[in-house]
Order: structure tokens, then C-alpha cells, then sequence
């Protein structure tokens, strides 16, 4: 069974160092198939805009933070309140 976009989203995240970051391509290829990924972008996005309103997740493009996807992006886990 394949996981949701969500769920392979935060499990790309949790298999990586905290401060790693996630390209949303490789989320769509982890759930689409090998020919078809671009067509999972817009789940993609989906769901890292509802991780993103949870506070769950983070984006930023080359160290820069996004407030909102814009364009190219990457994914990080949200740093817990200090």
C-alpha cells in the first residue's frame, strides 16, 4: 500500500538528520510511479501546505525561510518552541 503524501513527507523527514531538508520531487517519486511522479506534484503541494499550517513543517529555498510555497522549495521539520 502506498503512503499518503503526508505521511511519506514526514517519514522522508523523520529518516534524516534533524536539520536535513526534503525536495517535494522526491516525495511525488516515493509515491508515484516511476514515469508518472509529476503528476503527484499537486498532492505534493497539498500536503506540505496543510504541514505547513500545522506547524509541522517548514520551507525555505537556498537557506532562505518562505513564509508560504512559492516556486522552488524544500521541506524541514519545524524546530520546537525554545
Amino acid at each position: 500500500m502506498t503512503m499518503s503524501a503526508r505521511d511519506t513527507t514526514l517519514a522522508l523527514l523523520a529518516s534524516r538528520s534533524p536539520e536535513a531538508t526534503v525536495c517535494p520531487s522526491e516525495v511525488a517519486r516515493a509515491i508515484a510511479p516511476k514515469e508518472a511522479w509529476r503528476d503527484a506534484m499537486p498532492l505534493v503541494h497539498a500536503a506540505v501546505d496543510g504541514l505547513v499550517a500545522e506547524g509541522r513543517v517548514r520551507l525555505s529555498w537556498k537557506g532562505r525561510p518562505l513564509a508560504v510555497r512559492d516556486g522552488p522549495y524544500r521541506i524541514s521539520r519545524s524546530m520546537p518552541p525554545a
